[in-house]
């Protein structure tokens, strides 16, 4: 059974106590939000998530997604590799997608956000991504506020953010968002995925032997393809191999993702300057989203949260199933 290491006394407590107070006063947030206007709709950290993958800008020191609400920390009932394990059985029994390269993966997920990662209101959104299945057009986005059902931004074109300079974007197309080429043994998919790790677009003058050639790349490599789609063999060994990652372990309480649905959270190593969470349904064990809390000052605090509520195949930027 993993152990988690104790946080200060209190911390508990008062993330509940913020917490609580987010979720009751939401509407109140949203109106807040909506005498911002458009201007919060193109806040540089959704560009983040939606354009980058949120494991991969973990790895690097970006901080994109947590839950709106964490539990006690009583002692788990399932280690991660168990809840790992479950996932990887729910996943054989997923129906399978197929796309051609000049298709699209279509995800709609449900957000949480602030502006800064330790204060802040929080942003309620929903956004639609459209990423190039083969890797060979660049994402697509609509999103828009909670507080306003029917303000759907225009469709547009995310480009990699250049990490080196952030007024800059990088003329690269993004990693393919389907991954049907790989390998259905999580043995054999180790060796692919360290043979073919995720390009992190380090900036200049960044150590990528020490990055490239950690340990845990392997692990980042494959959290990044659960921002696309995974067929079903795949998907399984690929939650198998992630079962075998040293330092996860089950955050057990009363865990729910963005959109309020009941979760289990298991919390991964390799994130800097603070957590990373990857939610699976508490019932059926399929992956729902993400969340990231950050570290200030031994101060551990929420930054936002990532639900995904719908995925799907389809022929072009603004079309949905």
């Amino acid at each position: 059974m993993h152990t988690i290491d104790q946080p200060p006394r209190g911390f508990e407590e008062q993330l509940l106590t913020d917490l609580t107070a987010h979720v009751s006063q939401r509407a109140e947030t949203a109106g807040a939000t909506r005498s911002g206007g458009r201007r919060r709709l193109l806040l540089p950290g959704w560009r983040l998530a939606g354009a980058f993958g949120l494991a991969v800008t973990l790895t690097v020191g970006g901080l994109v997604v947590q839950t709106t609400r964490v539990g006690d920390r009583t002692p788990p009932t399932a280690s991660a590799s168990e809840i790992l394990r479950l996932a990887a059985d729910a996943a054989r029994q997923q129906p399978e997608l197929t796309a051609r390269p000049d298709q699209y993966v279509f995800t709609e997920t449900v957000t949480t956000f602030r502006e800064e990662p330790d204060s802040g209101p929080y942003i309620d959104s929903r956004v639609r991504l459209w990423q190039s299945a083969g890797g060979v057009a660049h994402t697509q986005r609509r999103l828009r506020l909670e507080s306003e059902p029917n303000g759907w931004s225009d469709l547009e074109v995310l480009r990699l953010d250049d990490p080196g300079d952030p007024t800059k974007e990088l003329d690269v197309f993004p990693t393919p968002a389907y991954h049907g080429n790989l390998p259905a043994d999580p043995d054999e998919l180790f060796r692919y995925l360290r043979d073919h790790p995720v390009d992190l677009h380090l900036p200049e003058g960044a150590d990528e032997e020490a990055v490239y050639g950690s340990e845990h790349m392997v692990y980042t490599t494959a959290r990044s393809m659960l921002d696309g789609y995974v067929p079903p063999r795949a998907l399984a060994a690929l939650y198998e191999l992630l079962a075998r990652e040293p330092g996860a372990v089950v955050l057990s309480g009363g865990v729910v993702d963005a959109a309020g649905r009941p979760a289990v959270a298991i919390r991964v190593p390799g994130s800097i300057g603070g957590h990373t969470d990857i939610l699976f349904d508490r019932d059926t064990h399929v992956y729902v989203g993400r969340r990231m809390s950050v570290v200030r000052n031994g101060k551990e605090s929420l930054y936002g949260a990532g639900a995904v509520i719908r995925l799907a195949i389809v022929d072009r930027p603004g079309q949905q199933p």
